[in-house]
């Protein structure tokens, strides 16, 4: 097996600061995992130079992961919003590199929630001038940009594989790559298959997550169907862990992802038992 298996700090913790970092980082390691994504929220918090050690002291790969705000929009019409919003990924990206990760994913296209309105021609504009720049730029520090697919609850941009494709088309840069995760394509897609198949090479990044975002196996997800599709189309990047729980709250984000229940309230016995699932997964797809 080949693919990195990840786990999202949100697991472990709700913040960035550096007592946060570290407990993130050994719990990642003891429990087997091969890379840890952290969330770039609670940035501000972060000692990025700190977190770069200890993950390199770990032998732990990292990628970084966001969203943004209503007030920080690269999808809204007004360009102010869209100016913060640009400085914000600008800023993520940098702190991405620094700790050592090649992967900046996410919604970078739009605020993280529900939005009252579908997005329009200029707004849409928006978000492929800014990204084509900000994939530029990662390119330039060897970078890839992961386009999320994200529900109609947390995005007006694009909420199936065909819809980021055909942005990532428009945007029209090479380190442009699709992020599949299982918990939105329950919601948006037809099934766990096709939209594989549909993004294939183009896929750079998945996370993997129950249809009530707890423990894998437990809810009515068809995870064999979905790593035998991976494995059908040579897929070899990084498979994150994400699970969310109210045993955990991120300030802000929690309310954004609207986690208001205990799906798990012991981030370690969750994280031994998704580690197994998901090796035991990759095994049974890649030795058919």
């Amino acid at each position: 097996m080949t693919n990195p298996i990840g786990v999202h700090a949100l697991v472990w913790v709700g913040d960035t600061t550096p007592a946060s970092v570290e407990h993130a980082i050994r719990k990642t390691k003891e429990t087997g995992f091969d890379l840890l994504e952290l969330s770039l929220h609670d940035s501000v918090n972060l000692d990025v130079p700190a977190a770069r050690d200890a993950l390199r002291s770990a032998g732990l790969g990292v990628a970084c992961s966001r969203g943004l705000a209503f007030d920080a929009d690269v999808s809204s019409d007004d360009a102010d919003v869209v100016a913060r919003g640009e400085k914000l990924l600008h800023d993520s990206l940098v702190i991405t590199h620094e700790l050592g990760g090649t992967h900046f994913t996410g919604a970078l296209y739009s605020a993280l929630g529900k939005y009252d309105r579908p997005l329009t021609d200029a707004g849409r504009g928006n978000v492929v001038s800014v990204l084509r720049g900000l994939a530029q730029e990662a390119r330039r520090r060897g970078m890839t940009l992961g386009l999320e697919i994200c529900n109609r609850y947390e995005t007006n941009v694009i909420n199936t594989a065909h819809d980021a494709l055909r942005l990532a088309d428009d945007i029209g840069e090479d380190n442009v790559l699709i992020h599949l995760d299982t918990y939105h394509m329950n919601i948006e897609e037809d099934d766990l298959v096709r939209p594989v198949r549909e993004v294939g090479s183009r896929l750079g990044y998945v996370h993997i997550g129950e249809n009530h975002r707890g423990y894998l196996g437990s809810g009515h997800l068809d995870f064999t169907s979905f790593f035998h599709a991976l494995a059908d189309i040579g897929y070899r990047g990084p498979i994150t862990f994400e699970s969310f729980s109210s045993a955990v709250v991120a300030r802000g984000l929690s309310n954004d992802l609207a986690v208001w229940r205990n799906l798990w309230s012991d981030g370690e016995d969750l994280a031994r038992q998704a580690h197994g699932f998901i090796t035991g997964q990759l095994h049974a797809s890649q030795t058919r």
